[in-house]
């Protein structure tokens, strides 16, 4: 049981960055337009959050597979990075239009899955009642 406790903690952390990664790009979206700096804040910014992306996804797949956990959440981590890569190439394209609402979906589907796992955690943690 405990390395299923240290993997959930893991997911939760790499949920957790990647959270902060895809804040950390809306931030610097409003720098790009403001300052001479936001493109290469931007810039670093999105590979740190694929980096986090590829992290959950690891993170996930080590629960499931040496864990013994669920597959759902590797579906989930997986749809994320395929959405990372989305953003990099149309953000490479210059494509707006689509790269921002994207955006915006990418962080809430990330603060979603932040909160399942969290909770998903703590509900884990909890012992059945005395009888």
């Amino acid at each position: 049981m405990p390395e299923q406790t240290a993997t959930g903690t893991f997911m939760r952390i790499a949920a957790a960055l990647q959270t902060v990664g895809v804040f950390f790009q809306a931030v610097t979206a409003g720098l790009l337009l403001s300052t001479e700096y936001g493109e290469a804040l931007h810039g670093a910014g999105a590979r740190g959050m694929y980096a986090a992306s590829m992290l959950y996804v690891l993170a996930a797949v080590l629960g499931w597979r040496p864990g013994g956990g669920p597959v759902r959440p590797v579906l989930y981590a997986a749809g994320m990075l395929v959405l990372a890569s989305a953003q990099v190439v149309l953000g490479i394209a210059r494509v707006a239009s689509v790269h921002v609402p994207l955006g915006v979906l990418m962080f809430g589907l990330s603060v979603l899955l932040l909160g399942h796992s969290v909770v998903a955690g703590r509900l884990r943690g909890r012992t059945a009642p005395a009888v």
